[in-house]
């Protein structure tokens, strides 16, 4: 990963108040199509939440975030821990969270063993039967435009997402491939009326979507890396 010291001025230069008001926008929409996969009745865990905006807007019976950078539109019911995702065994719950979120962080990891090691953590952290929800842009569908964010290191696709999700002893229990644009800095328009009308129009995420939403469940099974070859 980047080295904390540098993540306040990265995303200070990407991202403007104005940028960070249409996430939020953008975030409402999506967290209402998410909470189908999220379970209101059990802790929730956003791993590097950034400023928070799928946490806010989820509902959840208890709301936990980390990240390592501090941030303060994190509202007063929101448990914050700042810290390294890979550490987050030593400092929460095993078997304690329903559902941990992951969105748009495990490309930035640097490697594709920290990216299993990350999952295993999650694993760690979810009750039995849990679930684990990824929001991953997709190399195979982005292309070249994958590097054009400085602290991008690791390229994932669907295939090798799930695959890490397996090694970690997750099931997949959806994959949806093309989901959502790449970035909230795309032309497209970004109105919660636009953004609400995508999400109910399947086709239209055949051509628009670059980044793979990943379903995983916690499998107390073990692992067939026959089915890997």
């Amino acid at each position: 990963m980047v080295n904390d010291r540098y993540l306040g001025d990265i995303y200070q230069n990407r991202f403007s108040g104005t940028d960070a008001l249409k996430k939020d926008l953008i975030w409402r929409e999506l967290a209402r199509y998410l909470q189908r996969f999220v379970p209101v009745d059990a802790p929730v865990l956003d791993i590097a939440c950034g400023q928070g905006e799928f946490i806010r807007n989820i509902s959840a019976l208890e709301k936990w975030a980390c990240d390592m950078t501090t941030s303060s539109r994190l509202s007063s019911d929101i448990h914050f821990i700042q810290a390294n995702g890979l550490h987050l065994r030593d400092l929460l719950p095993s078997d304690y969270f329903g559902c941990v979120f992951l969105s748009n962080y495990l490309e930035h990891l640097a490697s594709s063993e920290a990216v299993i090691e990350q999952l295993k953590v999650a694993h760690s952290l979810l009750k039995p039967n849990g679930t684990l929800v990824v929001l991953q842009p997709n190399i195979r569908l982005v292309g070249q435009a994958y590097w054009d964010f400085i602290d991008h290191k690791t390229p994932l696709t669907e295939k090798s997402l799930e695959e890490a999700a397996l090694l970690a002893g997750f099931a997949t229990e959806k994959m949806i491939t093309r989901f959502i644009p790449y970035t909230t800095k795309s032309r497209t328009p970004q109105r919660p009326s636009f953004v609400r009308l995508y999400l109910r129009i399947k086709p239209i995420w055949r051509f628009m979507g670059k980044q793979t939403l990943y379903i995983g469940r916690k499998s107390e099974r073990d692992i067939d890396y026959a089915a890997l070859r």
